[in-house]
C-alpha cells in the first residue's frame, strides 16, 4: 500500500519532457521543509492505495507517460515497485526526488529527475552527492535557484562534480525570488551549458495548486 496525496492528468511543467501530457501519481510524505515548497499539502496525508488501484486510475487517462513526484516518492518503500509495475504495464516512467534518498531504488528503465538543494532551499545540507555516481546518461539534474547566490552555488557544484556533458541541467528560478530574465543574463554572460527551465503548469495555471 502507498499513501497518495493525489492522481491527475496534466502537461509536464518541469524536465525535458516539459509540455507532454503526462499522468502525475503524487505520494504524500516528506523529509524535507524547502523555504519555496509549493506542495506543502503533500508533506503529509494522504489515502492508501494498492498498486493495482493506482495502476487502474493511471490507466483510466490514456497517456503512456507517468511522473511519481511528491512529497518525497522514495520515502515509501512500496515506490520503487510501482515504478516497475508501471514499466512493465507499457509506460514510460519518471521519479521526481529531492535528492536526499538512495536513487538505486528507482528501477534502471525510469528516469531519474534529481534535485540538489541549494542553500536558499534551507535543505543543502540533506544532499546525498553520491546520487550523481548512481545517475544514468538518461537521467536530470535540477538546480532550484533562490538567488544570484543559489546560481554561483550551483555553479560551482556542476563544476566540482563535472557534470557538464554528463548529464542534462535544468535551472530553474523560484518564482518571485529570481527573475527569468537576470538568471538567462547570468547563464549567457558565463556561457554555461545548462537548460533555463521554467514551472510550464504555474504559467499555464497560476491560480491552481493543486491537479497541475
Amino acid at each position: 500500500m502507498l499513501k497518495v496525496s493525489e492522481i491527475f492528468y496534466s502537461i509536464q511543467g518541469e524536465s525535458t519532457t516539459m509540455g507532454l501530457p503526462a499522468v502525475f501519481v503524487r505520494l504524500a510524505g516528506c523529509n524535507l521543509n524547502c523555504t519555496y515548497c509549493d506542495t506543502k499539502y503533500a508533506r503529509s496525508g494522504g489515502t492508501k492505495f494498492s498498486i493495482e488501484e493506482i495502476l487502474v486510475q493511471v490507466k483510466s487517462f490514456n497517456c503512456n507517460r507517468v511522473t511519481i513526484t511528491g512529497g518525497e516518492p522514495l520515502l515509501q518503500e512500496g515506490s520503487a515497485a510501482l515504478a516497475q509495475r508501471l514499466i512493465d504495464s507499457g509506460y514510460d516512467v519518471q521519479v521526481e526526488t529531492n535528492g536526499s534518498q538512495n536513487i538505486n531504488l528507482i528501477p534502471e528503465k525510469a528516469r531519474c529527475i534529481l534535485d540538489i538543494k541549494t542553500p536558499g532551499s534551507g535543505e543543502s545540507d540533506r544532499n546525498d552527492f553520491q546520487n550523481i555516481d548512481r545517475l544514468s546518461a538518461e537521467d536530470e539534474i535540477k538546480f532550484v535557484l533562490t538567488s544570484i547566490d543559489d546560481y554561483v552555488w550551483a555553479k560551482d557544484k556542476i563544476s566540482e562534480y563535472s557534470l557538464s556533458g554528463r548529464f542534462e541541467i535544468l535551472f530553474s528560478p523560484v518564482s518571485d525570488m529570481l527573475s527569468p530574465a537576470v538568471l538567462a543574463e547570468k547563464i549567457l554572460t558565463d556561457n554555461l551549458d545548462v537548460r533555463l527551465h521554467l514551472q510550464l503548469h504555474k504559467i499555464i495555471w497560476p491560480d491552481r495548486e493543486r491537479g497541475v
